[in-house]
């Protein structure tokens, strides 16, 4: 039995220690990729097996080479696992006083008091870490709605929101997906957080490419949008107080939906990962490039830019920055080798040079879809940061400066 227990002890170490290599490794392929986006933000996890596996070394000796082989890789382990966790102290700082810049001291206090009372008291849930985003008990969802069927096919979306009763602040969620999958149940854990917070939280279905390209999914969702305003008074939702929140292809609805004329006003927008120059994105794809970027345009937009230059353009939400835009919140990995972050800068420093407010968070350990690891270090904080975002936006920006100092 201490044999096989050493045996296994060798082997986990050894697997342990290359999964947290890709906290600070890029993925040049899809399967790597899933690691070092989930390896970062389960670096708590890790440093606990870590720790655990070292203790156990110790205990059952170092009399062999492979032992102490062990314990070397479980040493390694616990440094590569700290890298996120150090890091949590200076990016939250840094954050803050990024918001501050964009927004103003004390900008959280422009919330309306409803929602600023439900807001995360901190950036960091210690138990969240390890069980996930909480979901509590009184969010009440509602799945399946139809809200449009283009040519035949039925686009559902599902509703989050909360037991209280009157008209709630608006959420269109958009997921992400290459354009090519997902559903509206992606992101439910932050959905279900959103609805606690006092949002009603809508999260829409659109048509995927390569079978419909450009524009089938913009035109589906200001068909959601169109359907949120015909049906307002009915589900509790006030319309001068809308936003929208996208993830990666998602994100890229988001901000067009947000920046293209229509009739809904939108308040807010905000911008996971989210390409943002699809001409740049193809001249231009990240090196390693695990998921084929130039393969993910050309479905989504049916060629490449010296085929389609009119789509890559009227796709890109760079395209349409303009004088009074919504309030727009980028946030991005440092490390995403899919949508990099130097779009983010770029789209920020338009917004910023054309009047509008913007701001950019770049978390330093996460990669592209950072958030998917729900409760992990990188998604606890952009939500954190995302509640008060929207609590600024849809509130009173006026009321900021009588508000006491956090």
């Amino acid at each position: 039995m201490p044999r096989l227990i050493r045996l296994a002890v060798r082997a986990a170490s050894a697997l342990l220690c290359f999964v947290c290599l890709w906290i600070v490794l890029p993925a040049p392929v899809y399967p790597l990729l899933v690691l070092a986006v989930g390896a970062p933000e389960l670096s708590p996890m890790l440093l606990a097996v870590a720790v655990m596996l070292g203790v156990i070394v110790l205990v059952l000796g170092r009399s062999q080479t492979l032992d102490r082989a062990a314990l070397g890789l479980t040493l390694a382990s616990v440094g590569l696992s700290l890298v996120p966790i150090v890091q949590i102290g200076g990016t939250v700082a840094r954050f803050d006083a990024t918001m501050e810049a964009a927004l103003g001291l004390n900008y959280a206090c422009a919330a309306p008091a409803e929602l600023r009372w439900l807001m995360r008291p901190n950036p960091i849930e210690l138990p969240e870490l390890f069980t996930g985003l909480r979901s509590p008990p009184q969010t009440l969802v509602t799945r399946g709605i139809t809200f449009s069927s283009p040519a035949g096919q039925a686009l559902r979306l599902d509703l989050y929101r909360t037991a209280a009763s009157g008209r709630h602040p608006a959420v269109i969620q958009i997921y992400g997906g290459a354009w090519q999958r997902g559903r509206p149940v992606d992101d439910s854990e932050f959905a279900t957080a959103l609805a606690a917070a006092g949002y009603m939280v809508i999260a829409i279905d659109y048509r995927h490419a390569p079978q419909w390209q450009w524009p089938s999914q913009i035109d589906d969702v200001h068909a959601a949008m169109r359907w949120l305003r015909s049906h307002a008074d009915s589900i509790g939702v006030n319309l001068d107080q809308v936003a929208l929140i996208g993830r990666s292809s998602g994100a890229e609805l988001a901000l067009l939906a947000a920046y293209l004329p229509d009739s809904t006003r939108i308040r807010a927008v905000v911008s996971y990962y989210g390409p943002v120059d699809l001409v740049e994105g193809y001249r231009r794809p990240p090196r390693p490039d695990p998921l084929d970027v130039r393969s993910i345009q050309t479905a989504y937009l049916g060629g490449t830019p010296s085929q389609v230059p009119d789509r890559y353009l009227a796709a890109s939400p760079i395209t349409h920055v303009t004088a009074g835009l919504p309030p727009t919140l980028l946030i991005y990995g440092r490390r995403d080798h899919v949508v990099e972050p130097r779009f983010g800068l770029e789209l920020r420093d338009s917004l910023l040079a054309s009047g509008n407010v913007a701001a950019l968070l770049e978390i330093p350990w996460a990669e592209h879809a950072f958030d998917a690891v729900s409760g992990g270090p990188g998604s606890q904080i952009a939500l954190y940061e995302v509640e008060r975002f929207l609590g600024w936006s849809l509130g009173d920006r006026g009321k900021t400066s009588s508000c006491p100092a956090r």
